[in-house]
């Protein structure tokens, strides 16, 4: 129960502080972090998949809501957690139908490679769809390259600098 509380409230804060703060930054003109997508990013395995996909549905509605991106956010969240399990499974090495040793992709649990992979494939699948997206044109193609780089690349060091100062390794977290 009090797991549940906690992936709740982390879920919540993390979805405020995208949208009240993180939403508002925009570094060298284009470069926009996508700390919400941590919360998604650390749901439990254990969850059915239709529960993943629809928090990550529900999710990408709420960014989308306060951002007026028109479903870019909704669409780009359900991909990534649809393509979530298949990234895992590969990060893993295994063609199991379960997960081994993956409660969540935490420093501590797996190393710093594993965690660094998982988070910038899910994150580059998140940012290039949302950016094509957003644009929906190729006229300007290498801005839009620029633009899903740049926000890769900050995103990927803001959640991994969440992560490891967050973390506590005396306190086991599930």
């Amino acid at each position: 129960m009090n797991n549940i509380i906690s992936n709740i409230l982390r879920f919540l804060v993390l979805l405020i502080v995208q949208i009240v703060i993180c939403q508002h930054v925009c570094l060298f003109g284009y470069m926009t972090p996508a700390l919400f997508l941590l919360a998604l990013f650390l749901l439990p395995l254990e969850l059915p998949l239709a529960l993943q996909y629809l928090i990550g549905f529900a999710t990408g509605f709420v960014v989308d809501a306060f951002a007026h991106t028109l479903g870019v956010a909704t669409f780009s969240c359900t991909l990534m957690m649809f393509l979530r399990p298949f990234i895992i499974r590969f990060l893993n090495g295994t063609n199991f139908n379960r997960f081994e040793n993956v409660e969540r992709p935490l420093p501590g649990v797996k190393d710093f490679r594993w965690i660094f992979l998982y988070t910038l494939i899910l994150t580059s699948i998140y940012q290039v769809v949302s950016v094509l997206l957003g644009t929906m044109t190729f006229k300007n193609f290498g801005h839009t390259m620029l633009v899903m780089i740049g926000n890769t690349a900050l995103t990927v060091f803001v959640i991994l600098c969440v992560e490891y100062i967050f973390y506590n390794k005396d306190k086991n977290v599930s």
